[in-house]
């Protein structure tokens, strides 16, 4: 294929909506986005690209506003391919406000097909397609107009080549009986996306070291989190702009009763007391007069004889079955995944086994295993 795709420039709404017309009955329809999020919590979209097979459509999104074609395109119309396609949905969701389905992200085909889970988009097109594709425009100025040809070419390649990428990873997906895997992980990835908003309030669960605070703390932290995710969104600041999580987490720990106190956190620095002080104060006091029973209890210490054990038997078994498989052990099993079994095993709590072909691979296997080696506490 050459490295010179036709590329058509769609910078108003009647030119978009003849280019999805012009690709609605494809079957397939590779897509990409190019964004700027240094500044901001939303995604600023820079440059939108599609691409059915003919030309690359690059749309201009400081010109034109999403239209309904192109948003009916996105949701129903073709399968879409994406690569990488989280950040890419977030970009979607806020330009277009709509879903991207069916989708197929081309990143989690390949790695339910080899060892790489993460690999990139340059070493996938030289993997299926055997082209090498330029680099130069890869930290580019996405905001800046006019674009280069050479940023136009960037772009437009990104889309290009997917097509053809797919086409081997289907039909190599398809020898090992595994498409299905891969049509289950995407409505998974999808049905996450649309529900994004809905996990504000599980984000304090991200934080590594939560086994380390007591159930107050934790509460405190979980407030925090919250209120923060919300103002992130409604100011449009990234999140360690407004405060981060290590701040939140140190605040966590020492529950400060008052400025003075919240003022001598380590890493608090004034402006940040002077901003928010009043908001995280309020916070931790209603953490502090939570009642008892609404407390949820500290997770397990993961350095316990106890918990270390049930992880390193469940690697175990995780590992055996990639290696089988042929794929990296976290694409079946996540540690936070791994670390959610222990815990509730030794709690003495149902077991919140992997689902689905996951599921038939592993489930039996975990569920023996634990019982073998996990006493509840």
């Amino acid at each position: 294929m050459s490295l010179t795709p036709e590329i058509r420039w769609i910078d108003t709404p009647e030119a978009l909506d003849a280019a999805c017309a012009e690709v609605a009955g494809a079957d397939v329809l590779a897509l990409d986005t190019e964004f700027f999020r240094e500044r901001t919590f939303h995604p600023v979209p820079a440059l939108i690209q599609f691409c059915a097979g003919g030309p690359a459509f690059l749309v201009d999104p400081l010109e034109v506003e999403c239209t309904a074609s192109f948003r009916r395109l996105l949701s129903e119309g073709p399968l879409k391919l994406l690569h990488a396609s989280s950040e890419d949905l977030e970009v979607f969701a806020h330009w277009a406000g709509a879903p991207v389905a069916p989708l197929v992200d081309t990143q989690i085909a390949q790695a339910l097909l080899g060892e790489v889970p993460s690999m990139g988009y340059q070493k996938l097109v030289e993997h299926w397609v055997g082209e090498t594709l330029p680099k130069d425009e890869t930290r580019s100025n996405w905001l800046e107009r006019p674009l280069s040809e050479a940023q136009k070419s960037y772009a437009a390649l990104d889309v290009v080549y997917l097509l053809d990428v797919w086409t081997g990873q289907r039909e190599s997906l398809e020898r090992h009986g595994r498409l299905a895997w891969l049509e289950e992980d995407c409505a998974a990835l999808v049905d996450q996306a649309t529900r994004s908003d809905e996990a504000d309030g599980q984000w304090y669960l991200r934080q590594r070291n939560l086994w380390r605070l007591g159930p107050r703390q934790i509460e405190a932290y979980r407030r925090m989190t919250i209120w923060r995710e919300g103002e992130v969104r409604r100011r449009d600041l990234p999140r360690s702009w407004l405060v981060s999580d290590k701040l939140l987490f140190a605040i966590a720990e020492r529950l400060p009763e008052n400025r003075y106190e919240l003022a001598s956190v380590d890493g608090i620095k004034p402006p940040l007391v002077k901003r928010e002080g009043d908001a995280l104060l309020a916070l931790v006091k209603e953490a502090r007069h939570a009642d008892e029973a609404d407390l949820a209890p500290a997770p397990l210490s993961p350095l316990s004889p106890a918990f270390k054990r049930c992880l390193k038997a469940m690697k175990k078994v995780v590992g055996a079955e990639a290696e089988s498989l042929g794929v990296a052990p976290e694409v079946l099993m996540r540690r936070r995944d791994l670390e959610a079994l222990a815990s509730a095993r030794l709690r003495g709590r149902p077991l919140p086994l992997p689902v689905g072909w996951r599921g038939e691979r592993l489930a039996a296997t975990l569920e023996r295993t634990l019982n073998e080696v996990g006493e509840p506490a």
